[in-house]
């Protein structure tokens, strides 16, 4: 049986704006790299690959999703495909300094994100 709390979450996910959507991912990401960094530092390998995995799973759907008319995707690209690279070798070599790199990157995209979000409701009038 479905809880009040999943029931909740599925609902904020069925209802998002693609914006929304897209502002869950990069918290999705943070909290598993934050699963995984906390995994590794206790030495639990297993644990640590799924949340590392489940961050690589966000990033690679940030990477198919990229719309190549844009140029802002052109710049995204690269910095996705870097954090993906450092969340693998941050598993494979249980580096959680690789993990804090992607963590910082991803950290910084979504705050422009959440920034763009505000300022694009101003100009709608949305507050």
């Amino acid at each position: 049986m479905v809880n009040a709390a999943e029931a909740y979450k599925r609902q904020q996910i069925l209802t998002a704006t693609p914006e929304q959507l897209t502002l869950m991912l990069y918290n999705g990401a943070l909290r598993f790299m934050t699963e995984g960094r906390e995994a590794l530092e206790k030495k639990n390998y297993e644990e640590a690959n799924t949340a590392l995995q489940k961050a690589q799973n966000i990033i690679i759907e940030f990477r198919v999703t990229l719309k190549m008319e844009y140029e802002i995707s052109h710049q995204l690209l690269p910095l996705y495909n870097y954090v993906y690279d450092r969340l693998v070798e941050a598993n494979l070599k249980s580096d959680v300094t690789k993990v804090d790199e992607a963590k910082m990157i991803i950290s910084e995209l979504r705050d422009a994100w959440a920034q763009a979000m505000v300022k694009a409701r101003k100009e709608r009038g949305e507050g």
